[in-house]
């Protein structure tokens, strides 16, 4: 069974106050992309991964990837994205290998995946599930009104904050993109165009390590994390 990965490296640094895009900013001295193309380097389960960036970036994005060598034998290939996340994933589809049966999305801010939970997620999606990762939420969450006024606060133990990776049978994943773009649902990750088709999205629990890198103070931790060698495996 052939297995892809698309990695979506197509965000702007607005949010962390940087001129270019947050996979490319240093992390422990190296631009973050590779970090996480070496998580997926180190999984049993994914050789080949595509890498989509801005337009605009696909030329720096190819440099940093072809002048490391710590991805070891993992292809990688870079194409350009597109304006929302959702086109950018769609279009990461189009150059998967013809034979792929499931492919693993993964946010390239988030450099420190661990490449046992990109294995069990595949595990899964092999046997034709579909597949998120998550962590139970920690805080209170109140639903509140645009004019911020509390409206219901909802019990913690059904609320999970969802992560990537995010791995579905690829037949599954293309068919969810092209409905999705047919009613121009406006989706904030996969899962929820999968869910509009009627699918049943299971969740692994992952790691509160597997952050996001968003905000300047996402990286000062994602540097404390890096140099206490805590990452898990």
């Amino acid at each position: 069974m052939q297995v892809n990965g698309l990695i979506v490296a197509a965000g702007d640094g607005k949010r962390i106050g940087q001129p270019i895009p947050k996979p490319f900013l240093l992390l422990g001295g190296r631009p973050m992309i590779l970090h996480t193309l070496a998580r997926f380097a180190a999984s049993r389960s994914v050789r080949r991964v595509v890498i989509v960036a801005a337009a605009d970036e696909v030329e720096r994005c190819e440099e940093i990837v072809g002048s490391d060598r710590s991805s070891g034998e993992l292809d990688c290939q870079v194409c350009a994205g597109g304006v929302r996340r959702q086109d950018s994933v769609a279009l990461g589809l189009e150059r998967l290998d013809n034979d792929c049966d499931v492919v693993v999305i993964h946010d390239g801010a988030r450099p420190f995946v661990s490449p046992d939970l990109i294995d069990r997620c595949v595990d899964e999606a092999l046997q034709g599930k579909c597949v998120v990762t998550g962590v139970r939420v920690q805080d209170t969450i109140k639903v509140v009104s645009a004019d911020k006024r509390i409206l219901e606060t909802p019990s913690r133990d059904s609320l999970w904050s969802i992560q990537t990776p995010q791995v579905f049978p690829t037949k599954i994943i293309r068919e969810a993109h092209l409905e999705g773009s047919l009613k121009r649902v406006e989706a904030t990750d996969d899962a929820m165009l999968v869910e509009q088709l009627g699918k049943v999205v299971n969740v692994l629990e992952g790691k509160r390590t597997n952050l996001k890198v968003t905000y300047p103070q996402d990286l000062i931790f994602a540097e404390m994390l890096l140099s206490s060698g805590k990452i898990p495996r």
